[in-house]
């Protein structure tokens, strides 16, 4: 009695290591440029203490400040 084989075609095992590598690199790229714009939004102002009522800083990094002085009379 003989027996037909059924051969399915299956994808060769360079192409889906090359689909994986490109894809963990693309996730890599993602989270790289997600960093680096985190990276810009907070690096323009650095605080390292804080206390408000008065306001005492122990280290503070700014790139541009503009102070606006109010006094009794200005509304």
């Amino acid at each position: 009695m003989a027996r037909k084989i059924i051969v399915r075609p299956t994808a060769s095992p360079a192409s889906s290591v090359l689909a994986l590598a490109v894809g963990a690199a693309a996730l890599g790229a993602l989270a790289i440029g997600a960093l680096a714009i985190g990276r810009l939004a907070v690096g323009r102002l650095e605080i390292k203490k804080a206390r408000f009522g008065t306001l005492e800083v122990d280290e503070l990094t700014v790139h541009r400040l503009h102070v606006l002085e109010r006094h009794e009379g200005d509304s």
